[in-house]
């Protein structure tokens, strides 16, 4: 089949319209570049020699394959040249009424079989293809920047976009090397749609002196993985392109979780919008540097000192609580594994001992320290016996009945002055508390599954929490060697609140047949560089739990866009929880 658009033309030739003409001829395709005007289209061409110049430094090109590139691409200030072209894309500024008016003047410049393609992050195609005579070669194509080393490519369709003319731009994608996934013409298409609301709701609750904006994007990258923060990634976008976006999602959608945070505006007023102009959530050390600079902690800030911890003991005999009892005796703390019967604790220590077996095989620890851990692990199938230890860490199951009754009987059993601590993920830590006659030595302590590998703790203080038992809780976290955020006593604390929205969010895409299940997987991959796309999450979280902590954070925050998306209730109610059960958005049980 012969290749489709032997000629592109490119109009506007900044960043990203550089780098899609780059690309276009690495392809062997002609490139005809148009700039506003003659000054610019030399800066345009001066623009892809140095990129290209160095590509061939970092040896992905050689001197020979840039200067037959060179050969493929000429750049000019005359937009009739366009019409030369089998395909144009264009590049020009986030603005409704230029590129309507662009978009005009090409149907008028360009023979009827030319696919025109707006490169528009957040703005209607079909409002864009409205201003031609031939709406159905007409479509979005949203590249990633950088365009050289981003795979992504969304081809975006409106309701009167050729099935031949979305298909043929595919095919030009991958004739790049990208990977190109279907979308429906709303705000933000899949990667955007998905990842903007989410930075929103990251700055809301910077904004609301929740957490520190240091803490909410550690949080997110350890504890998910993610390459970046979220506040330390909308000042690399820049905050007045993230408000734009959301600006649009929200005139779209009328979801308030859309609605610009009021922080997102009062920087933007301020001209503080990120790396580029030196300051915004962040202070940099210039205009477009990369290094934040350190600020120090106010001194008024000083904490009290913690209490000794000297042994521990966990409550629990699942996975969660044996990877706890690993973390802490791996640090050398001495530790009463305490499940409902000895048998229960036995066997959770025989776990135990198999996972440091693994670690020893592996090379990351020696047999002397993997019988040095189990040596300080004691189990005991009664509670009675944590009368003497100096912190408690419940680990028992995800019901704030059953926790509630455990952390009754401790405040009966353990010393006074010790600290009581929860894992729960998704419960409130003050109903925990109140369940003694001790509120203020209680905290919650939220390891992250698995424990041992791991490196986030989200600390949560509750109202009653006493300042010396969060300083405890951060020295432990310190000695144990895991990263601490603190937190106050809300529904999905830090980590939660800010990712299961999103997944939700995912899943309503694919219920409105917005786009399929492998596209918004692969557009969350490759155009976020998240680890796994939304859908692969949640089946491996499980569809049940999944579904559990959306009904807390909607319960808790009575936000209409935080309501379980039917989709997911459905799966759940028809026994598809994912990976546990063999099917959940996909089928694991074939694979």
């Amino acid at each position: 089949m012969e290749r489709p658009f032997p000629t592109v033309a490119v109009v506007g030739l900044g960043t990203m319209g550089a780098g899609v003409a780059v690309a276009v001829a690495r392809s062997g395709r002609r490139v005809i570049g148009v700039e506003a005007g003659p000054t610019q289209a030399v800066r345009a061409l001066a623009r892809i020699e140095a990129s290209t110049a160095r590509a061939v430094a970092r040896e992905r090109l050689t001197a020979e394959e840039r200067t037959a590139l060179l050969a493929l691409i000429e750049v000019g200030d005359d937009l009739a040249a366009a019409a030369q072209a089998d395909l144009v894309i264009e590049e020009v500024p986030e603005d409704l009424e230029l590129k309507r008016g662009l978009f005009a003047e090409l149907d008028r410049i360009c023979p009827p079989e030319t696919v025109l393609a707006t490169g528009t992050t957040a703005l209607s195609v079909t409002r864009i293809a409205a201003a031609t005579a031939r709406p159905e070669r007409v479509l979005g194509v949203h590249f990633f920047n950088p365009v050289h080393s981003m795979k992504l490519v969304e081809v975006v369709r409106t309701v009167l976009t050729s099935p031949q003319a979305a298909e043929q731009v595919a095919e030009l994608a991958r004739d790049l090397g990208k990977e190109p996934v279907a979308a429906g013409d709303r705000a933000g298409f899949i990667a955007n749609g998905l990842l903007f609301a989410y930075l929103n709701q990251a700055a809301a609750m910077f904004e609301s002196r929740y957490a520190t904006r240091e803490d909410i994007d550690a949080a997110m990258r350890l504890g998910c993985g993610l390459p970046m923060g979220p506040l330390a990634l909308l000042d690399l976008i820049g905050v007045d392109t993230a408000r734009t976006v959301l600006e649009a999602m929200y005139e779209q959608s009328k979801d308030r979780l859309h609605a610009p945070a009021p922080i997102l505006g009062q920087l933007v007023a301020a001209g503080l919008l990120g790396r580029k102009s030196g300051r915004g959530f962040y202070t940099y050390e210039a205009p477009g540097s990369s290094t934040p600079v350190v600020e120090e902690a106010a001194a008024a800030e000083a904490r009290p000192a913690g209490r000794e911890v000297r042994s521990v003991g966990v409550c629990g005999s699942g996975t969660m609580a044996t990877g706890i009892v690993e973390v802490f005796a791996k640090a050398g703390l001495p530790v009463l594994l305490a499940a409902r019967s000895q048998e229960k604790a036995e066997r959770a220590k025989a776990q135990l001992a198999k996972s440091l077996e693994r670690s020893v095989a592996k090379g990351r620890l020696t047999e002397q320290a993997r019988d040095a851990a189990l040596a300080l692990v004691t189990p005991t199938g009664g509670y009675q016996d944590l009368a003497d230890v100096d912190l408690v860490v419940e680990a028992v199951a995800e019901d704030l009945a059953v926790k509630r009754e455990l952390f009754t009987a401790l405040d009966r059993i353990v010393k006074p002055g010790a600290v009581l601590a929860t894992t729960t993920s998704s419960l409130p830590v003050i109903s925990c508390a109140t369940a003694t006659s001790r509120p203020q030595d209680v905290i919650g302590m939220h390891f992250f599954n698995p424990a041992p590998a791991m490196k986030l703790v989200e600390v949560v203080s509750t109202v009653l929490t006493a300042e010396d038992v969060t300083a405890t809780v951060l020295e432990l976290c310190a000695k144990v060697r895991k990263h601490p955020v603190e937190c106050g006593d809300r529904a999905g604390f830090i980590v939660n609140a800010l990712l299961f929205p999103y997944l939700n969010d995912a899943v309503r895409m694919l219920a409105e047949h917005y786009a399929t299940v492998d596209d918004i997987d692969t557009a969350m991959k490759l155009g976020c560089g998240y680890p796994m796309g939304p859908f692969e999450l949640l089946d491996v979280v499980g569809l049940d739990v999944s579904l559990t902590i959306e009904k807390v954070l909607h319960q808790e925050f009575r936000e209409p866009g935080l309501a379980a998306a039917p989709l997911l209730e459905h799966l759940v109610a028809a026994g598809c929880l994912g990976r546990k059960t063999g099917r959940g958005f996909r089928d694991h049980a074939r694979r």
